[in-house]
């Protein structure tokens, strides 16, 4: 919960007038500065969104939500490595919804263009695309680029507080700043009496604050960047003491759930809740037009009640079943593309008689989120004003569309971030904010917690789309001469567009295709093609996106042009990578280091390999698997990623493992079918995720040759997939080119 309300008296609030603007053409042409969010008070001097001192201690106020992907430890030292205070003594808390608090790199992937190359022309496109969050007021939380955003103007925030504090300390004892030094969470003067922070908060706030010729410390002087530091968010969560959406509690508060058509978008005809009201301790039944809400006394009440209500459903709108989609999917291979993005050489040009050619066709279904934490809000209306309390990668949206839901403007609606029970694109909608302030308003001056049964979230999710390949490949020589591939899928980016703005962008989907087309192989006829299936299935944002897909298909495609050449497959992934991207080829070298790849592997035994480029950085995958009386059992996994510059390597550690999992889940057992218009699926039992005992050993090697900064959060995902159905292929001579795998092999329970 925030804590802004209560911020003690001589607060201080720091950082640099640049911080809030824009980074645009490699330096601060768009800075102009924007109103800090933080409360003016009695005692209160917010000078900047970022750095909170007070008699208290030093509060990091970071701008992204923490779902377990670390963001509250490795943006926190980034302003505290220039701000010189105590890994101790720090807090940190999330900053309010507010455009100063907008994901400046949150854009930088939807370029169409390999960036790869990064190219003078591409940096520069690179960094203008910073501008439209700005503009756009877009804070959050995804496309992993928390670090990409951050990394100059969080530690430019820690080094104007700084360098602000030594100007109070200097103005009290008479002395040059220069003459000043810090350490510890005090200015030190020449006499080497230390003034505490906290003593000079007052007297900063007064003064403006410094941003000019400050000077950021040097990588090699660095003592928590490039550390594996202690998280700061690991004693609330290891104790049960840590807020998430669903443990908010408030006086009087009510406890709703919902149900809404099984039939997505589907309308509800008719419903009967007279067994429902007939309950005790039920209090309203809410007609929400789509579906119904119950209100009640207790979360398990809401359940049982929502469950006696009889609902007459009308038909989808969509194909009833999996196999008529995919069917849809497949057709759209054949119709003119969305998109060629890439299209170096031929790919039309006729092969030679001693040339290998191959064809394949690939699919994959669709996939749910899953997260640990149901969608959940809690809400308070009270007729001219709304206040939110969720986990939300997406704040200033679920406040701009649960006002406008209730009729309210955005001004007049507050969203308390908490952390998230997980995330992965999911909670970047505002469904559950939209419809927890649609059920508040039913009960003006009551705050009523609305959280989704574990049916309803399985149910009623945004999915990754289901998605076809159609691949074609030449071979010369036992090398890689042509690759064609057209990929066929509904589109995530114009569905989520239509859904926040109400319209759809034109011109090419990136996203579409991302993961094949901007794969650094140098194959001299080279283009991929997009090809849109519209279907009303809602999608969304799926951890990797597109490239979760197209890792799949791009990489088992390549595994079956190495093995149709008689190649060893990594060794023709490096033929293809060393001439054209140094860092993609250097974690293809690694990850056979690590795993002492030789080509070969004795009977019982299977090894893949895969690499994907996604989100600015490359991530090889190595897989051994083995059978146990005819199951398969997921041994041992090697990753590499080259990130440019590691600032934490234990957390870069976590989240190539978690992305291997999460993509070994999906491969493995994901899946979301449909008949009758309805999900089959409605809890874990039916939607599982691979246990302790079934994930691989893993070993990740973190490389820095990049000049710059690559995501973490979801590359490692796109390339275990196929990495895994590599290794199976090894194993048993099977080659998959449908998931899940376990359609077709038994895997170790």
């Amino acid at each position: 919960m925030s804590r802004f309300g209560t911020i003690a008296r001589r607060t201080f609030l720091l950082g640099t007038a640049a911080i809030a603007g824009g980074v645009a053409f490699g330096y601060y042409q768009y800075a102009r500065a924007l109103p800090n969010p933080l409360p003016h008070g009695e005692g209160q001097n917010p000078i900047t969104p970022y750095v909170l001192i007070d008699q208290d201690g030093v509060t990091i106020i970071t701008p992204r939500a923490e779902m377990g992907q670390g963001v509250y430890t490795t943006l926190a030292a980034l302003v505290a490595e220039e701000l010189d205070v105590t890994w101790e003594d720090i807090r940190v808390a999330h900053g309010p919804p507010d455009q100063a608090y907008y994901n400046g790199g949150l854009m930088s992937h939807g370029l169409p263009i390999n960036d790869y190359e990064r190219s003078g022309f591409q940096e520069m496109m690179i960094e203008a695309m910073t501008v439209v969050p700005k503009m756009a007021a877009l804070q959050v939380t995804g496309g992993s680029t928390s670090m990409l955003d951050a990394y100059e103007k969080m530690r430019l925030a820690g080094a104007s507080a700084r360098e602000t504090l030594k100007q109070a300390a200097a103005d009290r004892l008479g002395l040059s700043r220069a003459d000043l030094r810090t350490e510890a969470g005090a200015v030190i003067p020449p006499d080497g009496t230390p003034i505490p922070y906290a003593d000079l908060a007052e007297a900063a706030a007064r003064i403006d604050p410094v941003t000019r010729g400050i000077e950021l410390r040097s990588q090699d002087s660095w003592r928590y960047l490039g550390q594996s530091m202690p998280r700061t968010d690991v004693v609330a969560k290891s104790t049960g003491t840590a807020t998430f959406g669903a443990d908010i509690r408030l006086p009087g508060m009510k406890h709703a759930t919902l149900r809404m058509s099984p039939r997505l978008g589907g309308e509800m005809r008719h419903f009967d809740a007279s067994a429902a009201e007939a309950m005790p301790g039920v209090e309203r039944i809410i007609d929400l037009g789509t579906g119904i809400a119950v209100v009640a006394s207790n979360t398990w009440l809401a359940m049982q009640a929502a469950e006696a209500v009889e609902i007459e459903w009308g038909p989808a709108p969509y194909p009833e079943s999996s196999a008529e989609m995919m069917e849809i999917i497949r057709a759209a291979l054949d119709n003119n593309p969305n998109s060629t993005l890439r299209n170096d050489g031929d790919a039309d040009e006729a092969p030679d008689a001693a040339d290998i050619v191959l064809e394949a066709e690939y699919t994959v279904p669709w996939l749910a989120h899953s997260t640990m934490e149901p969608m959940n809000a809690v809400a308070l209306y009270t007729g001219d004003a709304l206040e939110l309390w969720c986990g939300t990668q997406a704040p200033v949206l679920a406040e701009q569309k649960a006002a406008e839901a209730v009729g309210l403007d955005a001004a007049q609606a507050t969203c308390h971030v908490t952390f998230l029970g997980g995330g992965f694109g999911r909670r970047g909608e505002t469904d559950f904010a939209v419809l927890a302030a649609r059920i508040a308003a039913e009960m003006p001056g009551t705050p009523v917690k609305t959280i989704w049964s574990r049916d309803e979230d399985m149910r009623h999710d945004f999915y990754r789309p289901a998605a076809a390949a159609r691949m074609h490949g030449v071979i010369r020589q036992g090398f890689a001469h042509t690759l064609d591939g057209r990929v066929a899928a509904p589109s995530v980016t114009r569905q989520s567009l239509n859904r926040v703005a109400g319209f759809t962008p034109p011109g090419p989907d990136k996203g579409h295709v991302e993961g094949m087309f901007n794969q650094p192989y140098g194959i001299p006829n080279y283009r991929v093609q997009g090809h849109l299936a519209d279907l009303a299935v809602p999608i969304g944002f799926w951890r990797s996106v597109g490239n979760s897909f197209n890792g799949f298909f791009m990489e088992s495609f390549i595994d079956e042009m190495a093995h149709a050449a008689g190649r060893d497959p990594l060794a023709f992934r490096l033929d293809l990578a060393r001439g054209e991207h140094a860092p993609t080829a250097g974690v293809l070298e690694a990850v056979a280091d690590m795993a002492n790849w030789s080509g070969e592997t004795p009977a019982g035994i299977g090894r893949g390999v895969a690499m994907t480029y996604s989100f600015h950085t490359p991530v090889a995958i190595a897989m051994e698997v083995s059978d146990r009386d005819g199951a398969i059992s997921m041994d041992r996994a090697w990753i590499a990623c080259d990130v440019g510059t590691a600032l934490d390597p234990g957390i870069i550690e976590q989240q190539m493992i978690s992305g291997l999992i999460y993509g070994l889940s999906a491969a493995v057992m994901g899946e979301i079918s449909f008949a009758g218009g309805e999900v089959e699926q409605f809890n874990f039992p039916d939607y599982d995720a691979l246990r302790i005992h079934q994930v691989p050993q893993t070993e990740v090697r973190i490389l820095e040759t990049q000049p710059h900064l690559g995501g973490v959060g979801e590359p490692s995902t796109p390339p275990s997939m196929a990495a895994l159905a590599n290794a199976i292929y090894d194993l048993t001579g099977e080659r998959i080119r449908d998931l899940p795998l376990n359609r077709r092999f038994d895997f170790i329970l």
